[in-house]
């Protein structure tokens, strides 16, 4: 009886770890972004106007939690938490739950980044977004209220600590951030009150920043005690929240992503990494056969992937200079379409602000208030928002991810350096060069007929290519160009992109 016991609560163990990794996307859909420092009723509106429409599933919205507000308003400012109330830059909570509500209703998902390591630090008393007082020297939080014994002892984590001592990397203070003790039963308390809420207004589930400096059997309890989805938005019984951990891992340190994939998701710093260099030129695209595991990443299903991040776009985080961003636009746009074409890992696409330096905050008024993004009659963005994801050539790459969905990766081709082609099973195909002419007739995988490059162009409402036109014959063969000059070095097609009249 004994054994039965053991082996019955394993396997519910089990099934609650690997509940917590289904993001609940509607079906279709298979692609998160992150809509960074938007305000709650600008996300509303996107999810309503342009996200359901282009087939994105979810949305990573920054840090809910009432945040220090300093005058110059750096990006990072929403990375130091004053209180659980939610009120930020954003919005307040009547916002956030109109967000929920109408971005569920399009089945578009929102996933909240959670600050759950720490509040804040430095040495001056701080007023938060929502008004409460913090007194970061004593370690004082009234607005939990958190007191000086919630906190781990005061130490600061030196750099050689991450390769010699997970257990400072842990317990010790991240840039000077008051480090929260989440094996104290009051600040799971507290943790869980926060979580649960947020859950209540209807999010699918968490970012969790900071994973890496906190200890996984102190973040599993925490998952296991979060309640189920509330099935008012559209949840089945039952469903867990998806989580997806901030674990920066590139190899030879004390502390292993490994260690957080048995309790959720686990962002792959690795794949931004690696995508950057090899689309920067400093690797051969060749070698990209074996992309995935063979690599050294994650399962796939363990990683959360992304070709930058609101951390590393900044020079920050993991990846350094061979980290791709908006700022070198025609890589950058390969390599997303490579990140969405390929089967491997759940992905997640960036969305910017303009910067001109690593600090920068989002466009805002003279009073501080975040403006909101100009649509622009090419659907792309303006006012200082950058908007990748209304990026034509990464839009449509969202839709050719839904399209070619549960299909393998086959009839890989090669020049044996710069270019690359392959297809998804018979429902799609592209084709890559990072570096000189590509005029080769290919295998495209799909029936005959005369399709649409979505990169280039898209299918107009008469059925008709605005931009390249790829004739496939009876073989399923075509005669694929790609050239230096062109503004993308990517070709796709797919079922869906088949022109209509001839």
């Amino acid at each position: 009886m004994r054994q039965t016991l053991v082996a019955f609560s394993l396997l519910l163990l089990i099934s609650s770890c690997s509940s917590q990794k289904d993001p609940h996307w509607w079906n279709g859909r298979n692609t998160i972004i992150h809509l960074f420092e938007w305000k709650w009723q600008d996300i509303a509106d996107e999810c309503e106007r342009f996200l359901q429409h282009k087939g994105y599933a979810g949305i990573q919205v920054s840090p809910v939690s009432e945040n220090l507000a300093l005058d110059d308003h750096p990006w990072w400012e929403r990375y130091q938490p004053v209180s659980y109330k939610l009120t930020t830059r954003s919005g307040d909570e009547k916002d956030f739950l109109d967000m929920t509500t109408r971005c569920n209703a399009v089945g578009i998902r929102i996933y909240v980044d959670a600050i759950i390591n720490h509040m804040t630090g430095g040495q001056v008393n701080q007023t938060g977004t929502g008004g409460n007082p913090s007194d970061p020297v004593n370690q004082k939080y009234p607005g939990v209220p958190y007191s000086s014994w919630d906190f781990n002892p005061v130490c600061s984590i030196n750099g050689e600590d991450y390769q010699k001592n997970p257990d400072r990397v842990r317990n010790c203070q991240l840039v000077g951030l008051n480090d929260l003790n989440q094996g104290k039963d009051y600040v799971r308390t507290k943790i869980l009150d926060f979580l649960n809420h947020l859950i209540e207004l209807g999010v699918a589930g968490f970012r969790v920043d900071a994973a890496k400096h906190m200890w996984p059997a102190d973040l599993e309890y925490i998952y296991n005690n979060l309640n189920d989805l509330n099935i008012t938005f559209g949840f089945p019984r039952s469903s867990r929240p998806f989580i997806f951990q901030e674990v920066i891992d590139l190899g030879g340190e004390a502390i292993s992503r490994h260690e957080y994939t048995g309790i959720g998701t686990v962002t792959e710093f690795k794949h931004s990494a690696e995508i950057g260099r090899v689309f920067r030129g400093n690797d051969k695209l060749t070698y990209l056969s074996s992309w995935g595991t063979g690599w050294g990443f994650l399962d796939s299903h363990n990683a959360l992937i992304f070709v930058d991040n609101h951390d590393n776009q900044r020079g920050h985080g993991a990846g350094g200079s061979n980290v791709l961003t908006y700022k070198n636009s025609k890589q950058y746009k390969m390599a997303t379409a490579f990140m969405l074409a390929h089967p491997y890992g759940i992905t997640r696409i960036m969305s910017s602000f303009a910067f001109d330096h690593s600090d920068a905050g989002p466009p805002h008024d003279n009073n501080g208030n975040i403006l909101s993004p100009i649509i622009n009659s090419d659907d792309t963005c303006g006012n200082g928002w950058v908007c990748e994801h209304r990026w034509r050539q990464i839009y449509n790459m969202v839709g050719f991810k839904n399209v070619v969905y549960g299909t393998d990766l086959n009839n890989w081709w090669s020049n044996g350096d710069q270019q690359i082609a392959f297809c998804r099973g018979d429902k799609g195909f592209v084709a890559f060069t990072n570096w000189g002419d590509l005029r080769q007739t290919l295998q495209t995988c799909l029936p005959a007929g005369i399709y649409c490059d979505i990169i280039s162009g898209n299918v107009d409402k008469n059925g008709k290519c605005t931009g390249k036109v790829v004739h496939v014959g009876n073989d399923g063969r075509a005669l694929i160009e790609l050239y230096p000059h062109e503004e993308d070095g990517v070709l796709v097609i797919h079922v869906q992109s088949r022109q209509l009249l001839s």
